[in-house]
């Protein structure tokens, strides 16, 4: 079976996130890479993947206690799933700057181990300032950050996925949109 993970775009979401988000644009607009400054590797299109159900993380980070892991394999699609794209939709002000977040140690932990994406299903895997800065350090160490994400929720524990992304073909851009697909 085939899930597409993909953001659907309308153009009421174009406006919305235009009008409260400056880097919205063609890179940034829905589901995306961070790629910053980096070539996204043609072998990241098709990886082993793991979604988390982090749902019920309230008012704080997600941690490394928040999922199992030991899971998490080298090479691997690690998505977290939190519901909160479905709850709040996306583009509007709050969407993109009170979304949920990976605590440090997480994100640390997660590019140690070397995994090749994090997905999320809202806008960063950190808020504000600490946005790009945390892209960057995935980046550098070759772990790239695809944001806006949906449909998580049919992939939580589930074996056997395997994530396919096709990003754009843009060159000189942090952002490229991109199509996720995943199969069960």
């Amino acid at each position: 079976m085939l899930i597409d993970i993909t953001l659907k775009v309308t153009p009421k979401m174009v406006s919305d996130a235009q009008g409260n988000e400056k880097k919205a644009l063609v890179g940034h607009l829905g589901t995306h890479f961070d790629v910053m400054n980096k070539e996204f590797p043609l072998e990241y299109t098709k990886r082993d993947g793991i979604v988390f159900d982090v749902s019920n993380v309230g008012e704080r980070d997600i941690e490394m206690d928040d999922i199992a892991i030991d899971k998490v394999r080298k090479d691997m699609f690690v998505a977290f799933y939190s519901g909160f794209i479905e709850e709040e939709g996306y583009g509007g002000k709050n969407y993109f700057t009170n979304h949920p977040q990976l605590s440090d140690a997480l994100i640390n932990k997660l590019t140690d181990k070397g995994v090749s994406i994090i997905g999320v299903d809202f806008a960063g895997i950190r808020r504000g300032k600490e946005h790009t800065l945390r892209d960057q350090y995935c980046a550098d160490r070759g772990v790239f950050v695809v944001e806006n994400l949906c449909s998580l929720r049919e992939l939580v524990d589930k074996e056997g996925v395997v994530v396919s992304t096709y990003p754009m073909n843009y060159e000189g851009m942090t952002g490229l949109p991109c199509r996720v697909v995943a199969r069960v």
